[in-house]
């Protein structure tokens, strides 16, 4: 059943207008909504799953309430979405990377480092184009500024910006 919720969405729904398109994108958000309820393993109150959001198969993906995803953000299929979470577009969160720890074998031939999860917690706002790397947490009441690169997990409720990330200041 998976598989056909998949099809719909990535073949018909992610084509849809934004959520945000006069008269016609609520429409369209409460029809990706609907299909990703029977995608993600979990799926809250969502509020918004914007047009041409990647999430792979969203096998293990969990979102909490009131949570959305911004039109071509980019997560893994198996990320954890607290609630209460505003995600602009463009994000890219990545949770796995190549080995290249050996310098006599080409990178393309030494293969993958293991998935290593990310997690974002409740009541966070992530910026347009922010890039979240592997290992790399969203801690509850975290704002991440727009372009900024997250390398590593910063405490709650801090304001992030900046590439490399660092906290600016604290909530």
């Amino acid at each position: 059943m998976r598989t056909l919720f998949l099809a719909l969405y990535y073949g018909v729904f992610t084509h849809l207008p934004s959520s945000y398109a006069p008269v016609i994108g609520p429409v369209c958000n409460r029809l990706r909504i609907w299909c990703c309820r029977h995608i993600f393993a979990r799926c809250g109150k969502v509020s918004t799953i914007d047009r041409k959001a990647y999430f792979g198969n969203g096998s293990r993906l969990e979102i909490g309430d009131y949570s959305g995803l911004g039109e071509n953000c980019n997560v893994p299929r198996d990320i954890r979405i607290g609630a209460h979470v505003m995600m602009a577009p463009d994000v890219l969160i990545i949770n796995q990377n190549h080995r290249t720890t050996s310098t006599d074998i080409p990178m393309t031939q030494q293969g993958s480092e293991p998935r290593r999860e990310c997690t974002i917690g409740d009541d966070c706002w992530i910026g347009a184009r922010v890039i979240i790397v592997p290992g790399a947490c969203i801690q509850e009441g975290t704002i991440v500024a727009a372009g900024a690169v997250v390398t590593r997990t910063h405490p709650p409720r801090s304001v992030l910006g900046g590439n490399p990330a660092r906290v600016i200041r604290t909530r």
